[in-house]
């Protein structure tokens, strides 16, 4: 069961990627719910950098794995990424850029919203 659709920025949940189609709920969106316990729920724009972070992690985003209907990242990208990943990331000095406008609000249960603003690929809209 998905959250309200609402972005950190208090307005409607845009689309973050549907090529490759991502969110937990594989809709295109960062939306969440109870069973979505990573969170998946910041839309960022990967970065070779972000991916490398991410590999050596142990979640290795950039290898296609046909098995499970995924492609594979690349540098700009967009998907949904687990809040914690994306403040650990900032922790690290790797974040990727995020597109606040995508990004759902239960991200500020994790991350403040002046770090995400850090990133924003869409400065406009605040």
């Amino acid at each position: 069961m998905k959250e309200p659709s609402i972005n950190v920025l208090g307005g409607a949940l845009q689309t973050c990627s549907t090529a490759p189609v991502t969110g937990f709920f594989r809709n295109g969106c960062c939306d969440t719910g109870p069973e979505d316990r990573g969170m998946h729920t910041v839309c960022a724009v990967m970065t070779a950098e972000f991916l490398a972070l991410s590999k050596y992690l142990g979640n290795d985003l950039s290898t296609s794995r046909p098995e499970y209907g995924f492609v594979g990242l690349k540098p700009g990208d967009k998907w949904c990424l687990c809040a914690s990943r994306f403040l650990q990331a900032h922790e690290e000095g790797a974040a990727p850029q995020v597109t606040l406008a995508a990004t759902h609000v239960r991200t500020l249960d994790i991350v403040p919203l002046p770090i995400l603003q850090l990133y924003a690929s869409d400065p406009d809209t605040f």
